[in-house]
C-alpha cells in the first residue's frame, strides 16, 4: 500500500507526463533519467561533467535515505529522477518515492506478497520504469504493477506467471511505443523463458513471446507463431520445461526499432538429459536458451538470434545485457559480456557474430570462439554424466572456469563513446561442478548439477576491466578483494563509477584506471549508480545494502565475505558549487 506526506507533492509541480519522445532522449536530458541504463540502450553514459577528474575529490554526501532495518537483503535497484522526485525500488518488491532535494519520503508502496514465493538470488528488485502519469515495476509473485506517480495508488496490477510454479519478477521493465515489456525469472524451477508486452495505460496483454523452441506466442488474445521449430534441438519433451528465463530485462535499439532480451540457462543444468540419445552428447542446441535474442517491440516476432553456449551445461545464463555501440570504424555494433567470460561484439542489423575475446582468466570450458561464433568446447571440462558413473548418482566431477555466477553476472556494464571503451565489472573465480539424476516437479528446483564456489587468486576476486571492443585488448584493470556484484556508470567528465561488497563508491579515471575518490556507505553497494543535473549541480545517486546471489550461492566465495554487513539505504552525493573550479 502506499502513504503519501502530505504537503511534498503540491511543491513538486508535477508535468504532464512522460513521452515516448522522453525516453528517447532519456541519455541528453540530463536533468532527470527515466530509463534503466540512464537511456533505453543501457550505455549508463552520462554527458555531464561538472564533475570531472579535476574536481571529484571533493564531491561529498547531500543526502541518505533509509530503506527501512528490517527488510535489507540485497540493493540492486537503479534509482530514477523525475520532476523532483527520485523513484527507488527495495528488497522484499517495495517502491519508494522521494523528494530529490530534502531526501523525504513522499510515500511509500509496499507490494503485498504471498506465502511461498520462490526467488532463486534474493528478494531482490532492480528497478522501475516511468511512462506517462505512472511508475511501473515487478514484484517477486510474478505480478507486473502500474502506480500513480503522484500519490504511489494501483492503477492496475495484472500477473505474469504463476509464482507457485517457481516464476518470480526482478527486473526492470522496458517501455517503448506505449508498450510496457517485462521478461520473467526462475530458471532453476523449468519454468519457460517469455517476453511480454502490455498496454501501458490498460495493461492488456498486446503480445507475448517464449523463447524456448515448440512454444507459440501471442498477439492480441490470438496464437501468433512458434518460437523456432518443434524438436529441432531439444529431445522428447524437455523444451516443455526447458527453462530459458528472461530474467535480466531487455535493450532497446532505436536505429534498428530492435528490442534484444537475453535468455537464461536451459533447464535442467545437467546437459546429459538434454542431448539424451546421442552417446557423445553432442546432440542438440537447446535453443534459444543461453542466447540473445532480437525481436520487433510491436509483435513480438523474432528477428534474429545468437546463442552464446550451445548445449550450455554450466549455468552460463545468455540474459547479460547487449549494447549498441559505434565502433572505430563507424559501423554499428552490439557488445555484450558473457557469464562464460567470453565479451562478444555482433552487428546491428542482424544479430551476425562479429568477434569474441575473453575477458576473465584461465576459461577452461572452452578454448575460444571459432568463426562461426561457436566455441570451440574442452570436452573433458564438460561434467560428467551421472547415467555413467558407477552408482549412477554422481557424475565425474570437473574444475570449470569461470564459476557459474559468471565472469560476468546481472550487473551492468557502462559505454562511454568518448573513450570507445566499455567498463566491465566482472569476477575471477571457478567451481567445483557434478551432474546427477533430476526429474521435474512443479515449484521445486530443477537442476540436476551440484557445485561448489572457489577463488582461483589470492589478492582477489572482483575486477573491473576496461575492454576495447574493437580488439578485446584490456586497457585497464582495477582489482578487488570481494566479488564485484553492482552496476558502473560513466560520464563525459572522464570518470567511472562503481561499487565495492566493502562498502566504497569509487570513481575511476576513465582512461587510466586510477583511483581518484571513494566514499564508505556502510554496507557493500550492489546497486547501480545514476548522475543527474539539478539546479546548476551536478549530483549522483547509488543504493547500498549487501546481498544478492553472492552471499546465498558463492561457495568458499560466500566464506569469505561472510563478514560484510547488511543494509539498505539510498546515498546521494554532490559537487557544491564553490568547489567546482577547484583542482
Amino acid at each position: 500500500m502506499a502513504v503519501a506526506a502530505v504537503g511534498l507533492l503540491a511543491a513538486t509541480g508535477a508535468q504532464a507526463g512522460v513521452t515516448e519522445e522522453d525516453l528517447a532522449n532519456d541519455t541528453a536530458s540530463t536533468e532527470n533519467v527515466l530509463t534503466n541504463g540512464m537511456g533505453r540502450h543501457q550505455q549508463r553514459y552520462s554527458p555531464l561533467k561538472l564533475i570531472n577528474k579535476d574536481n571529484v575529490k571533493n564531491v561529498v554526501p547531500a543526502w541518505a535515505f533509509s530503506l527501512g532495518g528490517e527488510k535489507q537483503r540485497g540493493q540492486e535497484t537503479q534509482p530514477l529522477v523525475y520532476d523532483g522526485i527520485m523513484y527507488i525500488t527495495g528488497s522484499y518488491s517495495r517502491l519508494y518515492a522521494i523528494d530529490v532535494k530534502t531526501g523525504e519520503e513522499v510515500w511509500q508502496y509496499d507490494a503485498r506478497l504471498p506465502e511461498g514465493i520462490l526467488p532463486c538470488c534474493d528478494v531482490i528488485n532492480r528497478g522501475a520504469a516511468i511512462f506517462g502519469d505512472k511508475i511501473y515495476f515487478g514484484t517477486l509473485d510474478a505480478r507486473i504493477v502500474a502506480l500513480d506517480l503522484k500519490t504511489g495508488d494501483v492503477v492496475w496490477r495484472k500477473k505474469i506467471a504463476d509464482y507457485k510454479a517457481g516464476y518470480s519478477y526482478t527486473a526492470a521493465p522496458l517501455i517503448v511505443n506505449g508498450l510496457v515489456i517485462t521478461g520473467n525469472s526462475g530458471g532453476e524451477f523449468g519454468i519457460v523463458g517469455e517476453v511480454q508486452a502490455r498496454d501501458a495505460e490498460t495493461g492488456e496483454l498486446v503480445w507475448t513471446r517464449p523463447v524456448i523452441e515448440g512454444h507459440m506466442g501471442t498477439y492480441k488474445g490470438q496464437e501468433s507463431t512458434m518460437t523456432g521449430t518443434l524438436n529441432a534441438t531439444w529431445p522428447g519433451d524437455l523444451w516443455k520445461t526447458g527453462g530459458g528465463a528472461t530474467w535480466l530485462g531487455g535493450t532497446y535499439d532505436q536505429d534498428t526499432d530492435t528490442i534484444v532480451f537475453g535468455a537464461g540457462n536451459p533447464a535442467p543444468w545437467n546437459s546429459w538429459l538434454r542431448s539424451a540419445g546421442n552417446p557423445e552428447g553432442t546432440e542438440g542446441d537447446n535453443l534459444y536458451a543461453a542466447s540473445r535474442i532480437g525481436m520487433d517491440p510491436s509483435n513480438g516476432e523474432i528477428k534474429w538470434h545468437y546463442q552464446t553456449t550451445p548445449r550450455e551445461g554450466w549455468d552460463f545464463d545468455g540474459v547479460n545485457e547487449v549494447v549498441p555501440f559505434v565502433d572505430a570504424n563507424g559501423n554499428k555494433r552490439y557488445a555484450t559480456a558473457d557469464r562464460n567470460g567470453f565479451f562478444y561484439v555482433l552487428n546491428r542489423e542482424d544479430g551476425k557474430f562479429v568477434g569474441a575475446w575473453p575477458f576473465v582468466k584461465n576459461i577452461t570450458w572452452a578454448e575460444g570462439i571459432d568463426e562461426t561464433g561457436r566455441p570451440i568446447y574442452v570436452e573433458s571440462n564438460r561434467p560428467g554424466d551421472p547415467t555413467k558413473a558407477a552408482d549412477g548418482k554422481k557424475g565425474e566431477v570437473v574444475f570449470a572456469v569461470p564459476s557459474f555466477l559468471g565472469g560476468k553476472n546481472w550487473m551492468p556494464m557502462a559505454h562511454s563513446p568518448d573513450t570507445g571503451l566499455f567498463y566491465v565489472p566482472s569476477n575471477e573465480w571457478g567451481m567445483d561442478i557434478w551432474n546427477e539424476p533430476v526429474t521435474y516437479k512443479k515449484g521445486a528446483a530443477y537442476l540436476g548439477s551440484g557445485f561448489t564456489i572457489k577463488p582461483i587468486f589470492e589478492d582477489h576476486i572482483g575486477s573491473l576491466k576496461a575492454i576495447d571492443p574493437n580488439t578485446g585488448e584490456i586497457k585497464w584493470e582495477y582489482k578487488n578483494n570481494a566479488p564485484l556484484w553492482g552496476g558502473v556508470m560513466t560520464t563525459a567528465g572522464g570518470l567511472v563509477f562503481t561499487g565495492t561488497p566493502e562498502g566504497h563508491l569509487k570513481a575511476f579515471d576513465a582512461n587510466t584506471g586510477e583511483e581518484l575518490w571513494k566514499f564508505q556507505t556502510g554496507s557493500g553497494i550492489v546497486g547501480q549508480p545514476i548522475t543527474w543535473e539539478m539546479d546548476g549541480e551536478q549530483y549522483i545517486a547509488v543504493a547500498s545494502g549487501w546481498g544478492g546471489a553472492v552471499p546465498l550461492w558463492g561457495g568458499e566465495v560466500a566464506k569469505k565475505v561472510n563478514y560484510l554487513n547488511q543494509g539498505g539505504s539510498i546515498w546521494v552525493f554532490k559537487l557544491p558549487k564553490q568547489l567546482a573550479a577547484a583542482n
